[in-house]
């Protein structure tokens, strides 16, 4: 039985700030950062901060990973800005709000395994290997998959693997995972991904069409809880999800 459990989102922000457009603890006391654009990353955290975000080991992944390297060389400058930002072929990087909030939300423990559906640059695959132990990411357009993955090794984030394919079957092999996220928003919840999905495990996915509700799954003893959280608009799950599935 699903049951349902709504709540009023007092981080509820306006759509066009939602739009497309290891894990050491920092303290919201800590030093600032140094290094490269290191007055725009701090500016970054303090914007998470004073949005809600609140887990202390999210805010060292955030800290920690250089967005500024997962951008296009000409949108660097611009890497900390919370926005999102185009990578072509009519994907982005997603706002730093909503990978800080979307990993947020997973409540992930430092030896969880993790599975990503849709990689991207690899910004937030990135971000999820410093809070979990293991990121198991796919990644439909195969370019970018290739792509991500070499600039992840070359990180040196090596607790993530990354396989091109439709992500709507998931990675039954690996499986099963301590929790799911969905950086694109299937019409619907995908089956095969909830059963992936350990008992205790939670799934975080946006479910809809053009608007998108961003939703926490919890897969619990007595079935699937789910908790609406914010309304938002990301780019839509391609491949079987949308139709013609094996």
């Amino acid at each position: 039985m699903t049951a349902l459990r709504w709540r009023s989102a007092s981080i509820l922000v306006g759509w066009a700030l939602i739009a497309l457009a290891g894990a050491a603890s920092v303290s919201a006391q800590s030093a600032p950062l140094a290094g490269p654009l290191s007055v725009e990353r701090n500016a970054m955290l303090d914007q998470l901060r004073g949005r809600g975000v609140t887990d202390e080991r999210v805010l060292a992944a955030m800290a920690e990973v250089p967005r500024h390297d997962f951008v296009p060389e000409s949108l660097r400058l611009r890497a900390y800005e919370d926005s999102a930002l185009s990578l072509g072929h009519g994907q982005t990087v997603y706002q730093p709000y909503i990978v800080a909030l979307m990993t947020q939300l997973l409540d992930l423990g430092s030896g969880d395994k993790v599975l990503e559906i849709g990689t991207g640059s690899g910004y937030h695959t990135a971000v999820l290997s410093r809070v979990a132990g293991e990121v198991y990411s796919m990644e439909i357009i195969e370019q970018f998959a290739a792509d991500a993955r070499r600039r992840l090794d070359r990180l040196g984030y090596d607790n993530v693997q990354v396989r091109a394919g439709d992500g709507y079957k998931g990675w039954p092999e690996a499986g099963p995972f301590d929790a799911v996220i969905l950086t694109a928003a299937p019409p619907e919840l995908p089956q095969p991904l909830v059963d992936q999905l350990k008992v205790g495990g939670k799934m975080v996915v946006p479910v809809g069409e053009f608007f998108q509700d961003l939703r926490v799954i919890t897969n619990g003893p007595d079935g699937l809880e789910t908790e609406s959280i914010i309304p938002v608009r990301l780019q839509r799950m391609e491949g079987a999800i949308q139709g013609g599935r094996e």
